[in-house]
């Protein structure tokens, strides 16, 4: 089967999309505290999806199976946030580049300032990025970093901009050889064992998961 998978369009009711920064903290004698941060930042999820028919259980039911049991991940992202929310209109991103082309949401990673500034072309003039947005830096299938955006920016004439992000991207992984990517951007995921809720009644109909970012390189 495919690795990564797609997470099935079927509707979702609930998400819940947040990084997690691993650290320490230590309240210390003299009301002093200590502070430690370590490790990479990851992103987890909560999905509750809508209810659903008996076809789309058995879509659930088989996509459960196969997102992590023997491995695989899936391609993870904010339900309630899938392209930049000044231009989700509920369809794909569209359009005309700056210097011409179709533009599906793919564009080009100019240049990195430094892990938590990048500069991204090949976006159509005008194209506003938001607070809270996400950008997807993706090497390859298998290897994706996901970030939000931290301020407003709106490309140039020529259609680059420049984004504050975080947390900031690993740089020794991630280069300008890279895509970005403003349709969906995602990051690969695996269901956490026994967070499955798949209940089947009449009156309860509406699967659920937490899901864990796992790394490759």
């Amino acid at each position: 089967m495919a690795d990564p998978i797609l997470l099935p369009a079927i509707g979702w009711v609930e998400c819940s999309f947040d990084p997690v920064q691993p650290r320490d903290t230590n309240q210390m004698e003299g009301r002093r505290t200590e502070a430690q941060t370590f490790g990479t930042p990851y992103w987890v999820a909560r999905y509750v999806a809508k209810p659903l028919l008996r076809p789309e259980y058995g879509v659930m039911d088989a996509f459960m199976m196969q997102a992590g049991d023997d491995g695989e991940t899936f391609l993870a992202y904010d339900a309630f946030r899938p392209r930049p929310v000044a231009h989700d209109n509920g369809q794909p991103l569209s359009g005309t580049r700056a210097q011409g082309g179709a533009f599906n949401g793919q564009a080009v990673l100019q240049s990195i300032t430094n892990s938590r500034t990048i500069v991204v072309s090949g976006l159509p003039a005008a194209f506003k990025l938001s607070p809270g947005d996400y950008v997807e830096i993706r090497k390859s299938a298998l290897v994706r970093s996901l970030h939000r955006i931290m301020t407003a920016a709106t490309a140039n004439a020529s259609g680059v901009v420049t984004l504050s992000i975080k947390y900031g991207l690993d740089t020794g992984v991630f280069s300008t050889a890279n895509t970005v990517h403003f349709e969906k951007p995602s990051c690969t995921m695996q269901i956490d064992p026994g967070s499955y809720d798949g209940t089947k009644s009449w009156a309860s109909r509406s699967p659920s998961f937490t899901a864990t970012e796992v790394f490759f390189s």
